[in-house]
């Protein structure tokens, strides 16, 4: 006969609350399991049971175990557009992100420090008093762009991957993720999370949303860029582009569209509002970006914009929806794990510093498939 386990019925009612679901809602899907009888007493659960139940609520097993729920504030802010203040409580699929990237960082900087390397001496750079140009000026000169540098790119797709590939190479990783690890049952939502940034003095890690339009994806990046420049972590939703009342946020988003869209060189090319389309392919950005970094110059006003940005935003999901949820699995694993990261694990393997479990988990990809994705991303690069 099985073993069974006595259930706290706080542990169990916190778990399900966490995961999105009341017990009728829970127990119509996973009929089998029988919570309902574990909270009134007339069952206790096997081993296996309490294992599958943790597995479908998405909590580490020994949490069940815990006589309170566990404390799962994030210990940087998270902001969110109108609002002065951030939060520091997150849904369960942004907070398990936050701590799978968190793992991540904490293996490399320990593997860093390890292999003799510096800090990085860009982090904490700046704070909300250094000027916008200087802003910009320095983090273009950090990656090694001219002031022009988006006329060498055919189209604002370009842009991103450039951008990406640039910033990477000064040290930072950057991971495009729409889902908690590969689990594509598990949405990171946009609305609350286009983005967040763990600033490290050795690696910051950027987490870009990817299931956001690529539109405004471009944004998200160089304003992620700023915080580490400033050197504070923050995660932020970015509804319509817009930041919280923060002077933080204000920076970080002005540095972004100055960067994209240098006030200078709009002006000088301005008309009206039907130009958005051709200034956007001249700067190599979409046309929301475009359509924002006019709304910072008052050249349109806030209803056209936001009359433009939803316009744009129901142009986008139409055309991802159309796509459908197919695509190549180790293309997107490319940018879901970082191919900078995947070397230094594949470094770390083959020195003997890591064993190829431990890699497994800070990939995420196992067995034949991990080694695929090494073939394909770290030693045909």
């Amino acid at each position: 006969m099985a073993t069974t386990i006595p259930v706290r019925e706080n542990m169990i009612t916190w778990a399900l609350d966490r995961a999105g679901y009341d017990l009728a809602k829970f127990s119509l899907k996973y009929p089998t399991l029988n919570v309902e009888r574990w909270l009134q007493g007339e069952k206790q659960p096997t081993v296996k049971q309490l294992e599958d139940f943790s597995k479908k609520v998405h909590i580490p097993f020994g949490y069940l175990f815990l006589q309170e729920p566990p404390n799962e504030e994030i210990d940087f802010p998270f902001f969110r557009s109108g609002q002065a203040r951030p939060n520091y409580t997150v849904s369960p699929n942004v907070y398990d992100t936050i701590l799978e990237l968190g793992r991540r960082q904490d293996w490399l900087r320990e593997y860093l420090i390890e292999l003799g390397s510096e800090p990085l001496d860009f982090i904490g750079k700046f704070n909300n008093t250094t000027t916008v140009n200087a802003f910009v000026n320095d983090l273009r000169a950090k990656l090694g762009l001219a002031e022009n540098w988006y006329l060498a790119c055919k189209t604002w797709e370009d842009s991103l991957t450039m951008l990406m590939d640039a910033i990477e190479k000064i040290g930072i990783i950057v991971v495009q993720n729409g889902v908690v690890g590969n689990n594509t049952h598990r949405p990171v939502p946009v609305d609350e999370c286009r983005g967040f940034v763990l600033v490290d003095e050795y690696v910051p890690f950027m987490f870009i949303n990817n299931t956001d339009a690529k539109a405004a994806q471009l944004f998200t990046l160089i304003h992620e860029l700023a915080h580490i420049w400033l050197g504070k972590s923050a995660g932020f939703n970015q509804d319509q582009l817009l930041p919280a009342g923060d002077d933080l946020e204000l920076i970080c988003d002005q540095v972004a569209a100055e960067f994209l869209v240098p006030k200078k060189e709009l002006l000088s090319q301005w008309k009206n509002i039907q130009d958005i389309q051709l200034l956007a392919t001249r700067f190599k950005v979409s046309t929301i970006v475009i359509a924002r970094r006019a709304l910072d110059l008052n050249l349109i006003t806030k209803p056209q914009f936001f009359n433009f940005y939803n316009n744009y935003m129901e142009w986008a999901k139409a055309k991802q929806d159309s796509k459908g949820s197919g695509g190549d699995f180790y293309r997107t694993t490319k940018r879901r794990v970082s191919p900078i990261f995947a070397s230094y694990v594949d470094s770390a393997v083959k020195s003997g510093r890591l064993t190829y479990k431990d890699a497994f988990k800070l990939t995420g990809l196992f067995g034949d498939v991990y080694t695929r994705f090494i073939n394909q991303n770290v030693m045909g690069s």
